[in-house]
């Protein structure tokens, strides 16, 4: 049993290794040509992308601020095309960052055109699967200024549209990101806020990217028919619906605040409620909650308008939860997608859709569905998304991480 386990064990790391090898790729010429398309609008500096880059690029990338003191950070993810749902190979992200300091850390060696970017620089480029990881250093806000501390990432894609800026990757839990600078983000390429996993002395950043997301002038490959949520690669904001039935009943509890880490869903109904279907949904949900428990936190939000009366819809609702006998699935209410209160007007839901369902994971909407109808195949085929591949290429960077370790302790 012994050597089983101990040949299991080989073949994980073997698999491991194989994934996170990262491809070794060329280095683009810095060849602008006339039929570039400019997307992005003004970008200045853009041309640094080019300078310094090296011969050949991978999946990972350690950054020179590694090994300095100071809060050691892990930023991985995967890269979407346009759809947000097809992965993106071959995509390269150029970063550069402060250091712990708040300071672009000088190098003499540098190309004289790179230092205005600092030593703390680097670039990878997305396997065949979208994925990328940068191992760096957490970075510190500029001194004497109110700006979160940040990172600059730029983005080339492997066709003829011109290099692009994303939103500065910025913390999550850092006090200088106000209310006010969250709401003022441009969701370049999707949100840039990374919400981080404390594992050990690491801080683990999950993050996805959506290439040319609110990118001006970015072909855009699908155009919505009915409009309703915000966009997929967006962060859902909090809001404060009122629960009528579930774990959370009597309060007004934030559902992506409380139980924002793992998957959640929130099924929206506003002005047209079919309670046939709602009724088939909430029951599939409820059976989703209870399969996958304390990784999935489903919540249907009522936000009809017509003859509203709140005793009257919490009693509506506190009825509906007892008739089918709901356990893990939340039922709440808002007076309208619209309300300010609430803040739910924040989400941009439709009133007038039949529902919109959003799937977020750690705030970051990942899929999103208007006018979604409940039948048997629908039903079946409609999965939660799974979160193995992610978690086989985040194992496999932690691995790596100890490699880099022992390297750098040989050295």
């Amino acid at each position: 049993m012994q050597l089983r386990g101990h040949f299991f064990l080989s073949v994980v790391l073997l698999i491991a290794l194989t994934h996170c090898k990262g491809q070794h790729t060329e280095q683009p010429a810095n060849n602008t040509t006339a039929d570039e398309l400019l997307v992005g609008g003004p970008f200045e500096n853009k041309e640094l992308l080019y300078v310094g880059m090296p011969e050949r690029l991978h999946a990972v990338d350690t950054s020179a601020a590694w090994n300095m003191p100071g809060q050691r950070l892990l930023i991985t993810g995967t890269m979407y095309q346009n759809d947000a749902k097809t992965p993106a190979p071959d995509v390269i992200l150029y970063y550069y960052q402060t250091n712990t300091d708040g300071v672009y850390a000088p190098n003499e060696q540098l190309h004289p055109e790179a230092r205005r970017h600092g030593a703390l620089r680097g670039w990878v480029k997305t396997d065949e699967n979208g994925h990328y990881a940068i191992y760096t250093l957490r970075p510190g806000a500029y001194p004497n200024a109110r700006e979160p501390a940040h990172i600059h990432p730029t983005i080339k894609e492997p066709n003829n549209r011109s290099q692009y800026y994303l939103d500065a990757f910025v913390f999550d839990d850092d006090p200088l990101l106000t209310t006010k600078k969250r709401q003022a983000l441009a969701n370049r390429g999707g949100s840039g806020v990374l919400r981080l996993l404390q594992k050990g002395d690491l801080q683990i950043a999950e993050h996805d990217i959506i290439l040319g997301l609110n990118i001006p002038d970015y072909p855009q490959s699908t155009k919505e028919t009915v409009q309703s949520g915000k966009k997929i690669g967006e962060d859902m904001d909090s809001f404060t619906p009122y629960h009528a039935w579930g774990p959370d009943k009597g309060t007004t509890t934030c559902p992506v605040c409380k139980y924002g880490r793992y998957h959640g869903l929130l099924y929206f109904v506003g002005n047209n409620p079919d309670w046939s279907e709602i009724k088939k949904w909430l029951k599939y949900l409820e059976q989703e909650g209870r399969n996958r428990k304390a990784t999935l936190k489903a919540y249907f939000i009522y936000g009809n308008t017509e003859q509203y009366d709140a005793a009257e819809r919490r009693e509506t609702l506190a009825s509906l939860g007892a008739e089918l006998g709901l356990e893990q699935l939340a039922l709440t209410f808002v007076p309208s997608f619209s309300d300010t209160k609430t803040e739910i007007d924040r989400a941009m839901i439709n009133q007038k859709v039949a529902n919109t369902i959003v799937l977020y994971r750690n705030r970051s909407i990942i899929d999103k569905f208007v006018d979604l109808k409940a039948t048997r195949g629908t039903l079946k085929s409609f999965r939660i998304a799974s979160t193995k591949p992610r978690m086989l290429f985040l194992n496999c960077l932690l691995f790596m991480r100890y490699k880099i370790d022992e390297a750098a302790l040989g050295d």
